[in-house]
Order: structure tokens, then C-alpha cells, then sequence
């Protein structure tokens, strides 16, 4: 089964959940009904096969799910040949949307401009492209029913986290002269 289930874990471009890993080994046919706690025995396996010396990459949860990736120690490697798609990095504008998305979720783009204080337009869009952000609904009370937009999965995975509590508590997100980075504002 360990050799399946690094098998699944390498192919996928995203975190593999518990959950997934666990559908598709019982769907091979030499497996039937293996448990969740029988996984988690191969994956704890499989993590220390890879944190040996020996290997560039390892096996991590993040994003709520299992992926490999290199070792902090190859990065600088790696990034040569990666060096484009390392330099796609967020604007500053967009990573202070992101922001506000991530901490006031869920939120329309008014709220979002109200906190920033100029238009979101660009930034919102930028993070709907990037998968970043996804519309998951309108706030049927407002005036025009406006879009709602919340943090994906691939937001987690981006910051490697595996959920929101992860995040830094707005106390801990100040500027050096004591100033908090993001506004808290009250919910409607």
C-alpha cells in the first residue's frame, strides 16, 4: 500500500486529503476498506523514509492535505530552474486584499474597499486568476446583492497552512512603530 499511496501523493499537483488517499486506495482493487488509521500508519512511514539525508524532497501536510516537496536545502537550486515562476510574486495591493479577505471572510468588495480605502477592483481579480480567492455567493440582504468572496484551499496552501486558526492573530500583525497592519472591523 506504501508504494501506492507515495504514488498518489507525488502525482498530484495539490495537497492529497486523508479523505481522497483513502477513496482511491480503497478503489484499487487489492484493497478493500482500508481505514484512515491504517493511511495515517503509511504516511507517518513514508514521511520518515524521505526525512532521510539521502533525498531532496519530503513528504508534509499542508493545505489540509499530504504533498512532496524539496527541502528548504535545495531551494536555492531549484529556483534556477523555477526562477519565472518564483518571481510571480503577489503586488502589494494584492497581498493586502488577500489580507482583508482572509481575516473578514466572508466579505464583499465594498468591505474591502472601505478597509483599503481605494479600489479592489485589480486585486480581486488578480487573486480570483491565481486561485487564491473564490466567489462563494452574494449577500442577499445588501443593496444590489453584492459578491462574496472567501479563501480557497489553495490559499492555505499557499501560506502552508492547513486552516484559518493557523493564521497570526491580528495582536501579532504590527508595524514597527506598533501600528496594526489590518484593520479589525466589526462584521455586518
Amino acid at each position: 500500500m506504501q508504494l501506492y499511496l507515495e504514488a498518489l501523493i507525488f502525482a498530484t499537483d495539490k495537497p492529497l486529503s486523508l479523505h481522497e488517499i483513502k477513496d482511491i486506495i480503497n478503489s484499487i482493487e487489492e484493497y478493500h476498506e482500508v481505514t484512515e488509521k491504517e493511511i495515517l500508519i503509511e504516511i507517518q512511514n513514508a514521511i520518515n523514509k524521505y526525512n532521510h539525508e539521502q533525498y531532496p524532497f519530503q513528504i508534509i501536510k499542508s493545505g489540509g492535505g499530504y504533498q512532496f516537496t524539496s527541502k528548504k536545502s535545495f531551494y536555492t537550486t531549484i529556483a534556477k530552474i523555477n526562477e519565472q515562476k518564483f518571481n510571480r510574486r503577489l503586488s502589494p495591493a494584492a497581498l493586502e486584499t488577500l489580507s482583508i479577505v482572509a481575516y473578514q471572510q466572508p466579505v464583499t468588495k465594498l468591505d474591502i474597499e472601505q478597509i483599503r480605502g481605494v479600489s479592489a477592483d485589480y486585486a480581486i481579480q488578480r487573486l480570483l486568476e491565481r486561485n487564491l480567492v473564490y466567489i462563494s455567493g452574494r449577500k442577499e440582504d445588501a443593496i444590489g446583492k453584492p459578491l462574496i468572496y472567501e479563501t480557497t484551499q489553495q490559499f492555505l496552501d499557499y501560506l502552508g497552512i492547513n486552516d484559518l486558526s493557523q493564521l497570526p492573530k491580528l495582536s501579532e500583525l504590527t508595524t514597527e512603530d506598533g501600528a496594526t497592519i489590518i484593520k479589525q472591523e466589526q462584521k455586518n
